[in-house]
């Protein structure tokens, strides 16, 4: 059963969420917050395995949540969706970098909706190459922070091609077919990697890819 925390400071879109879920039998959907500090203290209490979490919201906002979330260590298991109204934004660029695992906007279908929820809880982001693309632009402009390369050393030469090609948008499958290995295989170059680079998920491994150079962001009038 997947465990979904709401946090959402309007009532009517929290009510829209659970009756979705409330409709599946393998999701249930154990507590709903009105914004990010209950959030998070229910997080505490219920351990759910999908908190969905707006990003705008009084008293503490979603990036924040997030934040508290992924700093506490009994809440690893806790996989934060943001939700948004707006297909990419600022605010959700620095949630992602908080240490969100994704991000849904609110007008989803409700079959991608569900998907989302139960690809969340495995463990997987919830970032499609077009996203991984629009954080690749937001590199361009910045310089790397320091110390970034911290890790790097660690990992293997197939780990850091699978950790390339994530950065690229590109999913396991798509990665077993690039360096001719099976799925199986892609994945545990991913997971290897996440747990050197110490990232929670793929969207922090694609940050970390950036940020360490590892891979070099591209001016978005040179991207194809």
């Amino acid at each position: 059963m997947i465990r979904v925390l709401l946090v959402d400071d309007q009532p009517l879109i929290r009510s829209g969420f659970r009756a979705l879920l409330d409709l599946e039998d393998d999701i249930e959907v154990v507590a709903e917050a009105a914004d990010g500090a209950e959030g998070v203290a229910l997080a505490k209490e219920h351990l759910p395995d999908v908190a969905l979490v707006d990003i705008q919201m009084p008293v503490v906002d979603g990036i924040e949540a997030t934040r508290r979330i992924v700093a506490d260590p009994d809440l690893a298991g806790v996989h934060v969706v943001i939700l948004t109204n707006y297909s990419f934004d600022e605010y959700v660029f620095h949630a992602l970098r908080a240490g969100a695992a994704g991000f849904l906007v609110k007008d989803v279908m409700p079959e991608d909706f569900l998907h989302s929820v139960r690809v969340a809880a495995r463990g997987d982001a919830l970032l499609a190459p077009s996203i991984t693309r629009k954080l690749i632009n937001r590199y361009v402009a910045q310089p790397l922070p320091a110390d970034t390369g911290a890790g790097l050393s660690e990992l293997t030469g197939r780990e850091r091609e699978a950790v390339v090609l994530v950065a690229q948008g590109l999913s396991n499958d798509e990665i077993a077919d690039r360096m001719v290995i099976s799925p199986l295989t892609a994945k545990t170059h991913v997971n290897r990697a996440m747990t050197k680079l110490r990232a929670r998920d793929r969207a922090q491994l694609v940050i970390h890819a950036y940020e360490s150079g590892l891979v070099t962001a591209v001016r978005p009038d040179r991207m194809p």
